[in-house]
């Protein structure tokens, strides 16, 4: 089996940038098919645009954009590209710079999906700052994947306890109808709690309230989309569950701190 050393991933390299034990890689996936693989150090893969396959000896993850996966260094995976442009961006993680900030990916074996959306938008922001090519780079990718890290530990934590059974239920559904105008009290008979009980104890497993939570994930689906260049604003705003574009556009700045328009510029660097 192939063992990828650092900054190596199969398919064509845009850029790739190293610093203080840190490799971020923006790949365009050229090839349709990558046999069993595993990679020297840990390692996020967030898909930009298109489409991958991606199996483990648990799990297979149809991968579409705005995926986020996770990999431990000894986890051996493989991948299959359907037809079509594919891209992703990889930031590799050196045992140094783990050691340097206390972190430790004990807790994160093997591979797994990240659905959480505030790690999905801090990873949106690392692709763009990765693109600034500004002296500030490295402080603000640390910066943010600390966050990231911060995050993920919080969710563990999370889940290492027992979770109400609604949580993951409530959590599928907010993530797939985002286009439903979802009111507490639907949400409060349709998982039999109290409108008032649901409201405390949404923010102790979501990290947010449940506003803010539904607000992100459509920011997040938002993004997703905005490589479609074939899309207007208006519609990528409709598809996301927005009720306008002045909305969408005062949230997606809210979170990502760019306009649509002005991050949608991103993808054509």
């Amino acid at each position: 089996m192939q063992s990828l050393s650092k900054g190596q991933f199969f398919g064509e390299t845009n850029r790739r940038i190293n610093f203080n034990g840190l490799t971020l890689t923006d790949t365009e996936y050229t090839h349709e098919k990558v046999d069993w693989h595993y990679h020297e150090n840990p390692y996020f893969t967030f898909i930009l645009q298109g489409n991958v396959l991606e199996g483990n000896r648990k799990e297979i993850y149809h991968c579409s954009a705005g995926s986020l996966l996770f990999h431990n260094w000894d986890d051996a995976h493989y991948n299959i590209k359907p037809p079509g442009f594919t891209r992703g961006f990889q930031i590799e993680i050196e045992q140094k710079w783990l050691s340097q900030w206390g972190l430790d990916t004990y807790d994160l074996q093997g591979s797994f999906a990240i659905k959480n959306p505030d790690v999905k938008l801090i990873f949106y922001k690392l692709f763009r700052e990765s693109l600034l090519q500004e002296n500030t780079c490295q402080l603000a990718t640390e910066s943010l994947l600390l966050g990231a890290f911060d995050n993920l530990k919080s969710q563990n934590k999370i889940q290492t306890g027992p979770a109400p059974f609604w949580v993951n239920s409530l959590r599928e559904l907010l993530h797939e109808e985002t286009h439903k105008n979802l009111s507490l009290s639907y949400l409060s008979e349709l998982f039999d709690l109290h409108p008032v009980h649901l409201s405390r104890y949404f923010p102790k497993f979501f990290g947010c309230s449940l506003g803010e939570y539904l607000r992100k994930i459509k920011v997040e689906k938002s993004l997703a989309l905005l490589s479609h260049h074939n899309k207007s604003l208006v519609e990528i705003a409709l598809d996301a569950g927005f009720s306008d574009q002045s909305h969408f556009n005062r949230c997606f700045k809210e979170n990502i701190g760019l306009t649509p328009l002005e991050y949608r510029k991103c993808f054509l660097r």
